[in-house]
């Protein structure tokens, strides 16, 4: 009950705050691109039930269907201008406040996927995280700050996007939302609510590592070079 209060009070002043922002960026996405100012997908959230996330558009809008599909890479050319900004600024984001105040997500939990990535998670994982809300951001969300790097550099390095995501990805991301789930409480969230807004001020920080420093390591000697898993905490 308290977490959902302070879900409500939060991201109702969060949506005030931002209204006139919103609206000017809403004005900017009509005029540039394709037009569009709204992209609502699909997501898997808690109870499995499925829900339709708020983010402003920042692609194409047949994305889905063209190039790397669902995966995303530095400099995307389906990425549009404005949308570049927004994505790095993780200004597309924001509109999910609406969602937390829905009641679609809380401000912290497991990030939510759609139904086909979330399929690529283990069948323990998907069963545990689902008993709890999905969330705006989450120790995956930190962790991963900078995933579209990771994925550029698998790129790079002419590996299998897909085989990277299913064997390496995946699997790290569902034990880092287990941990979530068994970690579950107040103090968490908001020790990974000053984590999150510090991750966004600096790029690449990694004290998080010390204020959480049972997190499970993954597996991949790829992820933990690209993670720098290896390197003292900064």
């Amino acid at each position: 009950m308290l977490k959902r209060m302070l879900d409500i009070v939060v991201s109702g002043i969060v949506l005030l705050i931002l209204a006139a922002p919103f609206l000017v960026i809403m004005v900017v996405l009509r005029c540039t691109g394709e037009g569009e100012v709204w992209y609502l997908q699909e997501r898997v959230g808690r109870d499995g039930r499925i829900f339709r996330v708020f983010k402003f558009a920042t692609m194409l809008r047949d994305s889905p269907q063209m190039g790397s599909k669902d995966i995303t890479v530095k400099n995307d050319p389906r990425v549009l201008p404005v949308g570049r900004f927004l994505r790095k600024t993780k200004i597309n984001e924001l509109p999910q406040f609406i969602n937390v105040f829905r009641g679609d997500m809380s401000l912290v939990g497991w990030r939510p996927l759609m139904p086909m990535s979330f399929e690529a998670y283990a069948d323990d994982v998907k069963k545990q995280i689902v008993k709890v809300q999905p969330g705006l951001t989450g120790i995956g969300s930190i962790v991963f700050r900078d995933e579209e790097s990771i994925v550029t550099q698998a790129k790079r390095e002419g590996r299998d996007l897909r085989e990277t995501y299913r064997d390496e990805i995946m699997p790290y991301k569902g034990a880092l939302e287990l941990w979530y789930a068994d970690h579950a409480g107040l103090w968490t969230d908001l020790k990974i609510l000053l984590a999150t807004a510090i991750a966004v001020i600096v790029p690449g920080w990694t004290g998080y590592r010390r204020w959480f420093s049972d997190l499970p390591r993954p597996h991949s000697r790829f992820l933990a070079e690209r993670l720098k898993l290896d390197d003292s905490d900064g």
